[in-house]
This record gives C-alpha cells, structure tokens and sequence, in this order.
C-alpha cells in the first residue's frame, strides 16, 4: 500500500512536469512571435515591409517585401513618375487604411514594391538619369529576381501612372515570368509624337513640393485631410528630389499587339490623367484576348487609398486570383 502511494505521487509530479513544460513552451512560442514587432506594430497590427538590394546590370536596386506565408500569389508594385514605393503602395497613417500591399496582403497574396534608380533607397546611377528603357529593364530584372526566390512563380505586376507605361513596355520586352498585368493611371497617347532630347539637356534636380504631393487627391471627400497630410510628409520625406528623365520618346516603342499576358485596365471616374479616349485606344489594340477594362466609380488618380478602396482591392484580387499558379 505505501509503495502504491509513493507510484501515485511520483505520477502526480510527472503529470505536473508535463503541464508546466507544455505552459512553458506556449510561453516561449508567444514571445518568438511578439519580438519579432516592434511596439508600434504591436499598437497598428501592421508589417515592416523587409527591404531587399537586387542587382540589375551591376546597379542595386531597393525593394520591399511584405510576406504572407503560404501566399496564393505574388504582388510587384511600381510607383509612378514623382514618388517611390513605400509613400505610394505602404502609407502608414495612424487610424487609416491606406496601404494597398496591406490590403493585398490581407487578400493572400506576397506583395513586393521596387524603387526605381534615383527613387526611394535606389540610388540614381553614374548618368544620373533615368531612361524608359532602363526602368523597364529594371522591373524585369526584379520580376526575374522575385520569381527565382519563389521556386519561379511567375509574378502579377501591378503598375501606377508612370509605372503602368513602364510597366507595359517591361512586359513587351520580356513576359517570360510575368503572370498578368494590371495598369491603373495609364496616360500615354500610344498615337503620340515625343520630341527627342536636346543635345544639351542638362539635370534640373528639381526640389519636390507639398502641393505636388498632395495633387492627385482630387474628388472632395474621399480621402481624409490626415491621410493627405501623411502621405505628403512620406513622400517629401523619401523623394525629396525630383528624378530626372530623358530619352522619353522611348515609351513610343510600346505596341499593345505584343501583349499577350492576361491585362486589367483601371480607370478611375474622375482621373484627369487617365482619359476614356486613351484607355480605349491600348485596350482595343491589345493581343491577349484575356483583358478586362473596368471603371471605379468616385475614383481618381489615387482611388485605392480613397473611398473606393475596397471596391478597388476587390477587383484587383478577383482578376488576379484566375491566373496564380
């Protein structure tokens, strides 16, 4: 009988062993998680986004990742003719909603967004200019990269005003990893004429303005004063000069009837730089027969950091979500 009352307390213990260990490891799992944020993410529920140097032809180049594991697809934003990545697709305002890699990251997806030479992290190179071509080389080089390190799924590109041009002349050159292609703000006249550059060109570095910032919020209502004012402030903050261009007449080169990766054409209602007439004119003459052209109600050039954002994350996702792999 004592020895069965001694079997009894040692199984006790043990059993009490077993909960504190299993208490314990829980413990230990809790703050794996909770170091890897710093407070202010704790406080917004946000992602830092992972900054990233690629290389393309010997230049670095910066780009940020916002990762979601077990992604149903991969995200490549490229910002338009004045402001880098972050200001433009992870504006962080406080009791906002503003990012669109945020809320393609809530959707499923890896979002990635690149900084083109002279924006953002990316320093300009030894020309000190910026050319078409050599932003679009750049954005394959980094789908490439983006494809490689996720075992090559091929990539959905997602380009803003300039960025949509550039966008669209990157797939034109070279769709081998490029999923589908989805342009929002797009402003070129494809009929055109572009006057080639003055042999003495020369470099304005022209300081960037608040009210440049601020310009592409236009329908009243639709976006805070707060959240204008916080996207101002980070895009002064990360572009304070404004990147030079030349050669422009090199967009020139696009031809919609070499396209032939699936398009989503964005328009915002109240775009002033994104016309019905030039809308019209790239998706009629788009090869790929796999196209949608569709119309945001209220929206205008920035509609998915406005009212319409929801709606415009919708769309996005579902025309996407066909092509992941």
């Amino acid at each position: 009988m004592e020895r069965l009352t001694i079997l009894k307390s040692k199984l006790h213990h043990n059993l009490l062993l077993c909960l504190l260990l299993i208490l314990c490891t829980s413990c230990v799992t809790s703050v794996d998680t909770i170091v890897q944020y710093t407070d202010e993410e704790l406080t917004t529920g946000q992602v830092t986004p992972t900054r990233h140097r690629v290389m393309s032809d010997g230049h670095p180049m910066a780009v940020w990742e916002k990762s979601h594991d077990g992604a149903k697809g991969i995200i490549l934003f490229v910002h338009g003719r004045t402001w880098s990545g972050l200001p433009d697709f992870d504006l962080q305002v406080e009791g906002e909603e503003l990012s669109l890699m945020d809320g393609m990251l809530e959707q499923g997806y890896d979002s990635y967004a690149i900084d083109l030479r002279g924006y953002g992290k990316t320093p300009r190179d030894a020309s000190q200019w910026l050319s078409p071509v050599k932003a679009a080389n750049d954005v394959i080089n980094v789908v490439d990269w983006i494809s490689e390190r996720h075992d090559n799924v091929p990539i959905h590109v997602f380009g803003w005003s300039y960025g949509s041009v550039i966008s669209l002349l990157a797939t034109q050159n070279n769709s081998n990893n490029i999923a589908s292609l989805t342009l929002f703000g797009f402003w070129l006249d494809l009929d055109a004429s572009v006057e080639k550059d003055h042999k003495d060109k020369s470099l304005e570095r022209r300081v960037n303005t608040a009210e440049a910032a601020a310009s592409d919020f236009i329908v009243p209502g639709s976006i805070s004063q707060r959240a204008i004012d916080g996207y101002v402030k980070a895009a002064l903050a990360a572009d304070p000069v404004r990147v030079d261009w030349r050669r422009e007449q090199e967009f020139l080169t696009i031809d919609p009837s070499r396209i032939d990766v699936p398009v989503l054409l964005i328009q915002g209602e109240f775009d002033p730089y994104a016309p019905t007439d030039l809308q019209a004119k790239l998706f009629t003459r788009l090869k790929t027969a796999d196209k949608s052209w569709v119309v945001v109600s209220g929206g205008d050039h920035a509609a998915f950091m406005e009212t319409p954002r929801p709606y415009f994350i919708q769309l996005f996702k579902d025309f996407i979500e066909r092509f992941n792999p």
